[in-house]
């Protein structure tokens, strides 16, 4: 079935909200054979009848985000009740629902706060428990003098669409939508190149009848997603394991930080880290995991060359000879870093982030990331000449790559 996802809002569209429903819906809907088809974005404004108009004779769903408030702005319901020659009518137990709830919280009634309480006639109430505007289901040509699509009234804030869509929207698709029996398989790989994961797995899969192959890149790592039957994603996922193997450290939503803290938690072991040029992103990034203080003991961000001396023991003359940015830094960061915290690990990282402070020899994106372990010390030196912000997620993600090969074996 066509599905197509419209949102209203004019601060969409100035920059002031980043548009965030899409994603969440397209996530949701995937397990019942459904992919969004289309999305656009349309201002407050008589641009969202126009819209629907366009949209009516082609889509079978049609999800409409925003517009369901109190205020002069919030015109979605009437265009609606408008283009299908519907009359709205005031809902006596919304209205009275809506008055409890600003009772409850001290707030002072207007009478504008009414209008979310219209209601199209022949439409079904969709519960909003995290906010005050109910949402709206309209079946499909609900008038008959007019061809629409199933069509979903939702509120513009995501902490009242979300909850919305998964206690009511889900069980109306669940009704309507023709049973299909469809998977998605998400494979992610850390530090190899889009064009070298194609290389090794793109003609094997899509020589397999049934299987839509697609890639998401971003910095560091390589989403490869497979869509189809249950036999034919089976038989492309014995190809793309058979190829990247250890290269794949999740088939599911983890991101890597989370697989090292899991890895880690299950070896019972621990890691301490010293940054210079990531300032710090490795801690963040592993803190943000749930459980991670079981296996995470310290940071130190010794941006400063004095700082790497006075806080990991580091020899001044390995600076002098070497420089800051070099292997040999590197390695005495991180054995000073995992002696400082007595962990099993320790991860360093030193490099030149740019845009200036680079040379001939040592130029900007010229990074060395250290690993100390029980047994060894190894030092790997790469290059990512980019701007800073993605040179620290480059240089974090070979960080922990490195880490995870090592746990792995």
């Amino acid at each position: 079935m066509r599905t197509v996802v419209l949102n209203t809002g004019t601060e969409l569209l100035l920059g002031d909200v980043q548009e965030a429903h899409l994603a969440f819906i397209a996530c949701e809907i995937f397990p019942l054979g459904l992919r969004v088809n289309e999305q656009r974005t349309v201002p407050d404004s008589a641009l969202i009848g126009t819209a629907l108009m366009e949209l009516f004779p082609r889509a079978e769903i049609l999800f409409v985000t925003g517009g369901l408030g109190p205020t002069s702005d919030d015109i979605t319901r009437d265009i609606v009740a408008g283009l299908l020659g519907l009359h709205l009518q005031q809902d006596a137990a919304v209205l009275a629902l809506l008055k409890r709830r600003l009772k409850t919280r001290g707030i002072k009634w207007v009478s504008s706060i009414a209008r979310q309480a219209d209601v199209p006639a022949g439409a079904q109430i969709l519960p909003n428990k995290s906010g005050s505007a109910p949402g709206l289901y309209l079946r499909s040509n609900i008038n008959p003098a007019v061809i629409s699509p199933h069509l979903f009234l939702l509120p513009g804030p995501p902490r009242e669409l979300q909850p919305m869509f998964r206690d009511s929207v889900m069980s109306i698709l669940r009704s309507i939508v023709p049973s299909r029996s469809i998977e998605r398989r998400i494979y992610k790989i850390a530090c190899v190149g889009e064009s070298i994961v194609e290389e090794a797995i793109g003609a094997k899969v899509l020589a397999i009848p049934g299987v839509e192959l697609g890639y998401c890149a971003r910095p560091g790592e390589v989403d490869v997603r497979t869509v189809g039957a249950a036999d034919p994603v089976v038989r492309a996922d014995k190809v793309i394991r058979g190829e990247l193997g250890l290269s794949i450290f999740s088939t599911g939503d983890e991101t890597l930080e989370e697989v090292l803290v899991k890895l880690l938690a299950r070896r019972k072991e621990t890691i301490a880290l010293a940054e210079s040029c990531t300032g710090g992103l490795l801690a963040h990034r592993l803190t943000n995991v749930p459980g991670s203080s079981e296996v995470f003991l310290a940071d130190c961000v010794v941006y400063a060359n004095q700082a790497k001396i006075d806080l990991l023991d580091l020899d001044p003359k390995l600076i002098e000879q070497h420089g800051a940015v070099s292997e040999r830094v590197a390695r005495a960061m991180a054995e000073g870093a995992r002696t400082k915290a007595r962990s099993t690990y320790a991860l360093s990282t030193t490099g030149i982030a740019g845009p200036s402070g680079g040379s001939p020899e040592k130029p900007v994106g010229t990074v060395y990331i250290g690993l100390a372990a029980p047994d060894e010390t190894v030092v790997k030196s790469l290059f990512f000449p980019s701007d800073r912000e993605t040179f620290k997620q480059l240089v974090a993600q070979a960080a922990f790559e490195l880490l995870r090969r090592k746990l792995i074996g």
